[in-house]
């Protein structure tokens, strides 16, 4: 299908520029059509797992047949629920609403960014025959949009739905209803993590004359940036403060004295090894003797449960203005406990353990998830050997979808789990905090063997939630709405 001739990286240096060109090209093509045909495999399984008799019955669950495809595609590429729901939605569109555009991405013609760009700006047309006639414009040009920024591509693209299905345009007039905030704490790095997002103007006007007014609260030998005091200010605002905290070094500043809000207002999570608090109990160390030089090793880091690092000078900081410490003690072989809900001792420990939830490629905070008996309760006890966190989402998963058409998992005393897909492929996750904190992940004593179940009818049985309408009514739903919006008057 593709030039065989392509260079291989072992021999780039042997070839001249436009070689070089040409494989960057040539690759290119290659990702495209590699990518075509992963969706395709996504939607072929997206469509197995959706339709039939059972996915009817199903479709008002919570999580339903598409969830259990999605906790599929999610272990096998290792991404988050979320990103593999919205490959399944982009898949779904190829396979059933645009089959000339999936054609031509088959082929390499265009990239995986102009086939996101026509599935999403095309996804307001309802009218089969419409589609049809967008899509055969939209095949004639196809190549020619490749070469546009993403920008004009958009614009191009509604120009041609603007001929057949005005009502079918995502217009810019409404994109307040597209408005959020983002607070990227995958990508955190080095105690930082980026944020972005988009307001309504009122709103981000305030904002800003908010976080101007807090950087002006600190006194002149404040060390911070203007730009360092306005994300502080932020993250000072989210805590309930009215002020920013000075950072100056003046025993008479007011600005310095009392609490951080950071540190007494709201729960943050950290976990830290004992030298972290040894070093913040001891910032000063005594002077070296004259004609010798010691470099100071850095206070270690802690982590954030579900979130990024917090570099040891500014751990050191919230627990000096405030910051609560509780020690977390390993349980070792410590017995079961007599009920279901764990101590709060042995919860923390789990949250701390786990960092996130432990469904391959979940990385749900550990904070926002139940902690779950891998063998259901009563049957399996209340030890650490047989509890986990997984999101809510994952724990229904793991809850009702069992048997031959579910999800089956084997848990070890150092915390890792063993998972089976209902394809009969495994995966195994170990704890989060196996290269942070790895004492966390020393073995507990095993867990006592699952008693006898308790009498069918003697407990409330558990019901899955169900929703009012099904995830395509709801989807329907929301696009009627919008195409209502581009109505005229």
């Amino acid at each position: 299908m593709f030039d065989s001739q392509l260079p291989e990286p072992a021999d780039l240096a042997d070839v001249d520029d436009a070689a070089l060109v040409e494989a960057i090209g040539g690759w290119a093509r290659v990702e495209a059509a590699a990518a075509a045909r992963r969706l395709a495999a996504i939607g072929e399984l997206v469509a197995r797992r959706t339709r039939g008799v059972d996915a009817v019955n199903r479709s008002r669950w919570t999580c339903d047949y598409w969830d259990l495809a999605a906790s599929e595609v999610a272990a096998t590429e290792r991404i988050s629920h979320g990103m593999a729901s919205s490959q399944m939605y982009l898949a779904s569109a190829l396979r059933d609403r645009l089959p000339r555009v999936a054609a031509m991405f088959l082929h390499g013609q265009i990239s995986t960014r102009l086939v996101a760009t026509i599935v999403w700006h095309t996804t307001l047309i309802t009218d089969p025959y419409l589609l049809h006639a967008v899509e055969v414009d939209l095949i004639a040009v196809a190549t020619g949009l490749g070469k546009l920024s993403a920008t004009k591509a958009a614009a191009a693209i509604d120009a041609l739905i603007d001929r057949h299905d005005p009502q079918a345009i995502r217009r810019h007039h409404h994109s307040a209803r597209g408005r959020d905030v983002v607070i990227d704490t995958r990508n955190a790095e080095n105690g930082t993590t980026g944020v972005w997002g988009r307001l309504l103007d009122a709103d981000a006007t305030a904002l800003a004359q908010r976080l101007t007014q807090m950087t002006h609260t600190v006194c002149d030998d404040d060390p911070r940036t203007l730009a360092q005091r306005r994300a502080d200010a932020l993250g000072a605002l989210a805590a309930g403060a009215d002020t920013l905290t000075c950072t100056c070094t003046n025993s008479n500043c007011p600005s310095s004295a009392g609490s951080d809000a950071r540190s007494t207002s709201v729960t943050v999570y950290v976990v830290a090894d004992q030298a972290a608090l040894d070093a913040t109990a001891a910032p000063h160390s005594d002077p070296e003797p004259p004609g010798k030089q010691r470099h100071a090793r850095p206070a270690p880091s802690g982590r954030i449960i579900g979130g990024g690092s917090i570099p040891g000078p500014l751990l050191s900081q919230l627990i000096r203005r405030g910051a609560t410490v509780k020690p977390l003690h390993h349980p070792g072989d410590a017995p079961a406990q007599p009920r279901y809900r764990p101590s709060t001792a042995l919860a923390a420990f789990i949250r701390a353990r786990d960092m996130t939830c432990r469904f391959p490629g979940c990385d749900r905070p550990a904070t926002a998830c139940d902690i779950d008996h891998a063998i259901a309760y009563p049957a399996g006890p209340t030890h650490p050997a047989n509890l986990r966190c997984l999101c809510r989402k994952h724990h229904l998963l793991k809850t009702f979808w069992t048997g031959d058409t579910g999800w089956h998992n084997t848990q070890n005393p150092d915390g890792t789990i063993e998972w089976t897909s209902p394809t009969g492929h495994t995966y195994t996750t170990t704890p989060g905090s196996t290269l942070l904190f790895p004492s966390l992940c020393l073995p507990t004593g095993a867990s006592p063997p699952p008693r006898t179940p308790l009498a069918p009818g003697t407990c409330r049985s558990v019901m899955m939630p169900t929703r009012t309408r099904t995830r395509a009514q709801n989807r329907s739903a929301q696009i009627e709405a919008e195409r209502a919006l581009n109505a005229p008057p």
